[in-house]
């Protein structure tokens, strides 16, 4: 048999990460939701009479930067937007992923051959939702219960 062609480091590179992302998709899911709430809680904290209590100041003070009070940029000001942003991305893929995982599960316990044939499409629709893994489970599936592609 012949060799596969060399691909381009970036190719490889570009699967390498593909391959990280789906397989660390529930984490990083997780990490946007906290970096979102961590921005509501920043904007709470810029934007409410809380602004004075400790650790406001010293924080609103470090992202206003030295230019803020001439004039200059002030991040404070992309907080909330980010944190709206970023909460509502997080919480989707969250709940993507908890509805995903609980569908897929019910589905690979049954012992129906009918009932797997009728589901084959949820099942595959739900796997660009899952983890690599997952796709390896569900083929060994199909070939204990003889499902042919």
């Amino acid at each position: 048999m012949a060799d596969e062609p060399e691909r381009p480091p970036f190719e490889r590179l570009a699967r390498r990460l593909r391959i990280f992302l789906r397989t660390q998709r529930f984490i990083i899911s997780i990490f946007v939701l906290a970096i979102g709430v961590l921005f509501d809680v920043l904007a709470f904290g810029a934007f409410t009479p809380l602004q004075s209590t400790p650790p406001f100041p010293t924080l609103n003070s470090a992202a206003g930067g030295p230019g803020a009070t001439s004039g200059g940029w002030n991040y404070t000001l992309t907080y909330p937007l980010l944190g709206v942003i970023l909460t509502i991305v997080g919480a989707y893929l969250v709940g993507a992923y908890y509805v995903a995982r609980k569908r897929f599960e019910h589905l690979m316990l049954t012992k129906s051959k009918a009932e797997f044939l009728r589901n084959i499409p949820e099942l595959e629709d739900l796997l660009w939702d899952l983890t690599p893994n997952d796709e390896v489970r569900y083929a060994d599936k199909r070939a204990e219960l003889r499902v042919r592609r």
